[in-house]
């Protein structure tokens, strides 16, 4: 049997789907690497960089860390359902999350390796349209998509489709962002309204409809966090309020740290459809997760100077100072309300929208 890559039928694109074969190690396995995965991540690639299919890449020919510069590394998981929601989808979800991660340390991401389990019975169209959204998100953070896996799980045993992400950027050498580093009296800075992914997920899930739409807020964060690095302010955290949210976000920030915080509700920002289907459905958009938005903690003498520059920012147009750290042994988060009295943010206990992100 001629088995040569020049007389295999192309993949049906259309109609096909994921079978067991695909995970093989064979032809179908070939086939899916050269027709679904390559067109779309050589979009990526460094200029003068070439795949030469081997077990791993090599990459001081193409990505060379500048001097002075410590490399950083970051790895993730992305689970969610729907595969697709709007403003997104797993694939911007898996580069999107991963870049964050890297620009939470400070770093300038530069490349990505990405793994797919697919489960038998996907569509091969829904594949192709995850690759080309992953290969898009890739080029917005001006990231390399370089290396992967891709390995076949049975019907019933993959929930359509997982991606595991690992990212690998440089920053500054000195540059220290953690968040063991908040101090009493700093300003605790956000970078625009929340909720907005948990919420979206939830209704495409669901099947819910309301008067106003919510989309995702998947973005890139990393020219956001240069820009703000770049202002030469005082920042000690940066985190993106992902899984548990801004909430579950600030009391890891307190523990670590040793601190409290202190918000003020009428500050926090809630988009009106947000908070009405909040209310609606008996959910905390302070606990909803985010996938474009970040917080800050920084001296408070540089709060207004860093405010100035994310309100520059396309995608901080709305930032805004939400409250302060406290000296508190107890590391307690809590919340002035609207009516004036105190309410405890206390630490996430169970998972109200599993599988978002």
């Amino acid at each position: 049997m001629n088995t040569s890559r020049h007389h295999l039928r192309p993949l049906d694109k259309k109609q096909g789907r994921i079978d067991m074969s695909h995970g093989a190690g064979g032809r179908a396995t070939y086939q899916l690497l050269q027709e679904i995965f390559r067109p779309a991540f050589e979009r990526t690639w460094p200029e003068g960089w070439h795949d030469a299919g081997d077990d791993g890449v090599v990459l001081s020919g193409a990505l060379q860390v500048p001097a002075g510069h410590d490399l950083v590394m970051s790895a993730d998981a992305h689970v969610v359902a729907p595969l697709f929601f709007p403003g997104g989808d797993i694939g911007s979800l898996a580069v999107n999350g991963t870049t964050n991660d890297l620009a939470m340390m400070g770093a300038r991401p530069a490349c990505l390796t990405v793994t797919f389990v697919l489960e038998e019975g996907l569509p091969l169209a829904d594949l192709q349209r995850v690759a080309q959204s992953m290969a898009e998100a890739a080029c917005q953070a001006s990231v390399a998509i370089v290396a992967g896996d891709t390995k076949v799980v049975e019907r019933g045993k993959g929930d359509g489709l997982y991606i595991s992400t690992s990212g690998l950027g440089w920053r500054p050498q000195g540059l220290r962002l953690s968040g063991s580093q908040a101090r009493p009296g700093d300003a605790i800075l956000l970078s625009g309204p929340v909720g907005d992914h948990g919420l979206a997920v939830l209704s495409q899930r669901q099947g819910l409809q309301f008067d106003s739409p919510i989309v995702s807020d998947c973005a890139p964060l990393n020219s956001l966090t240069q820009a703000m690095l770049a202002t030469g302010a005082q920042l000690r955290v940066l985190r993106d309020p992902t899984r548990g949210g801004v909430a579950t976000s600030l009391n890891e920030i307190a523990a670590a740290s040793g601190v409290g915080m202190a918000l003020n509700e009428a500050d926090v920002p809630v988009s009106p459809a947000v908070q009405g289907a909040c209310e609606l459905l008996g959910l905390d958009p302070l606990y909803m997760a985010n996938e474009g938005k970040l917080l800050a903690i920084c001296a408070n003498d540089d709060a207004e100077r860093l405010l100035a520059t994310m309100r520059a920012h396309p995608l901080a147009q709305q930032s805004c100072r939400i409250g302060t750290v406290t000296q508190d042994p107890h590391c307690f988060v809590q919340m002035r309300t609207r009516f004036g009295g105190w309410r405890m943010l206390d630490w996430l206990t169970g998972e109200p929208l599993p599988r978002i992100c």
